[in-house]
């Protein structure tokens, strides 16, 4: 429908399909997984002043006429998130409509799981930015330009592995995933499994139909990896594969 003839139909379905995408995936993805927290420290060691926690040593000073001592009183800080994510799309030839809503979706589940440190890469020869980490962009947008995705060229993997390990470089965050949607059927002829192993975390979400090719470089590599069905395995697959006990 985004490409009907009727303008105003197409205006309104690349207005209204990134925010059905966003609301859809955010029931099936629990929240607050990259979000960073505060917690209470002492004020000497820095953060903000916790008034409320820190007015008996405040009230006891006064009352013995001197000064309060940072030691005695609490602050609060923001701890480090507890996950990056970086979304590498393949949108090589292979790329279909099928393949380019699931990615859609899987760029949705990033901006749930990850709002505060991600970034989002489209691959085909060469690699595209399409969400730096640094980019503070609408969620919305994001899933726009996913959505305007086309499939074209060959599959440069490897390159595009190497990038996403340059944007998770700069996170904050303890744990640092980088999730691919591709058949990886590499088409360069350059081997990505050195690559894949060099990341802390990969995650594979290759299509059913034609996963051969992501099943092995996982067993290569030590990703993880699910075989979508459809778009509405993508939540699922998350959640078993990156919300797991290790946050």
């Amino acid at each position: 429908m985004s490409h009907a003839t009727d303008e105003r139909l197409r205006a309104a379905v690349r207005r209204l399909a990134p925010r059905l995408i966003l609301d859809q995936t955010r029931r099936g993805i629990p929240r607050n997984r990259g979000v960073a927290k505060p917690r209470p420290v002492p004020a000497h060691r820095g953060g903000d002043l916790d008034l409320d926690r820190s007015m008996d040593a405040i009230v006891g000073a006064r009352a013995e006429a001197r000064m309060p001592s940072l030691e005695d009183m609490t602050a609060v800080a923001w701890s480090r998130p507890e996950l990056a994510l970086c979304l590498v799309i393949d949108h090589s030839g292979s790329m279909n409509g099928a393949r380019l809503t699931t990615a859609a979706v899987a760029g949705a589940a990033c901006l749930t799981y990850a709002p505060e440190e991600h970034a989002v890469l489209a691959f085909a020869a060469t690699t595209t930015r399409l969400k730096r980490v640094s980019e503070a962009a609408r969620p919305t947008a994001t899933i726009e330009r996913i959505l305007a995705l086309r499939g074209h060229g060959t599959t440069g993997l490897a390159g595009a592995l190497r990038e996403a390990q340059v944007q998770l470089a700069s996170t904050r965050a303890r744990r640092r995933v980088v999730l691919l949607l591709s058949d990886c059927r590499v088409t360069d002829e350059v081997d990505a499994t050195s690559a894949a192993r060099s990341i802390d975390e990969l995650v594979i979400l290759a299509p059913a139909e034609d996963d051969d090719e992501a099943q092995r470089l996982a067993r290569d590599s030590g990703a993880r990896v699910a075989a979508i069905g459809s778009v509405l395995d993508v939540p699922a697959a998350l959640n078993r594969l990156i919300a797991d006990d290790r946050l």
